[in-house]
């Protein structure tokens, strides 16, 4: 149905953090409200011996969160009118849960960059590569994209750039275009957008990098950690025991 003008929210400004390195004004309130659905999680109480892991459930589990970052993303997308990308692809596997809707809402195919040994067909690999969590190695189908394809490349968050830089590879080798990589969450410490830009002597500089928030931007009162003693994972006999501290804050 008609939006009503009322309704129209304006995208938040851009600014550059870093050579074709761009980041939404982390002052907006928009941004500050998506930063405010993104709970972290010490080592004790995370998949990986990280300092800070963010939980993008916040996210998902907030219908008007989830909205504003897909709306946000298919307004920079769809303002480049017929220049704009050709297809979406996301990485398994949080870029699977935003790029579906944002490819639906620009009406342009979705693409999965999948881990290896989860795709039938003929595959394209990226090599095995290295993350900070682990060592990977990701496909995509053959034919999925092809030459005159701009693809934006999305993920939940960037680190160290080592998965970015395998789809990279990826769209590169099947002849299409990286139009640009966007994550929700940025680790500007890590430097993966630099990363990006001086692989195989700046082959993609040129490329674009958009984030939405800086991890600096996600507070300390963002923490989750349950009370200590709390068990990582509860026994479905004993959920009542801890529901209430594992909801603690959230």
């Amino acid at each position: 149905r008609p939006v009503s003008p009322s309704t129209v929210v304006m995208p938040p400004k851009v600014v550059e953090l870093g050579p074709a390195h761009f980041c939404f004004d982390q002052e907006d309130p928009q941004v500050k409200n998506i930063a405010a659905h993104l709970p972290w999680y010490g080592p004790k109480y995370s998949p990986h011996d990280v300092p800070s892991f963010y939980d993008i459930s916040g996210i998902t589990e907030s219908p008007e969160a989830f909205q504003s970052v897909v709306d946000l993303l298919v307004a920079r997308y769809r303002a480049a009118g017929d220049k704009g990308p050709t297809h979406i692809a996301g990485f398994d596997a949080r870029g699977f849960i935003f790029g579906p809707p944002i490819a639906l809402a620009l009406k342009i195919p979705f693409v999965m960059i999948r881990k290896a040994g989860k795709l039938p067909g003929v595959l394209i690999s990226s090599g095995k590569y290295t993350t900070e969590y682990s060592t990977d190695e990701t496909v995509m189908r053959l034919g999925s994209v092809k030459a005159g394809d701009r693809v934006v490349l999305v993920d939940d968050l960037i680190a160290t750039g080592g998965t970015a830089l395998a789809g990279f590879d990826l769209v590169d080798g099947l002849g299409a275009t990286v139009y640009e990589f966007a994550a929700m969450i940025a680790l500007p410490f890590l430097d993966g957008c630099g990363k990006i830009h001086s692989y195989k002597d700046g082959k993609f500089k040129d490329v674009p990098c958009f984030t939405m928030v800086d991890d600096t931007s996600i507070g300390k009162e963002m923490g989750k950690d349950p009370p200590e003693g709390t068990p990582r994972v509860v026994p479905v006999e004993e959920v009542e025991k801890y529901a209430a501290a594992a909801d603690r804050g959230l």
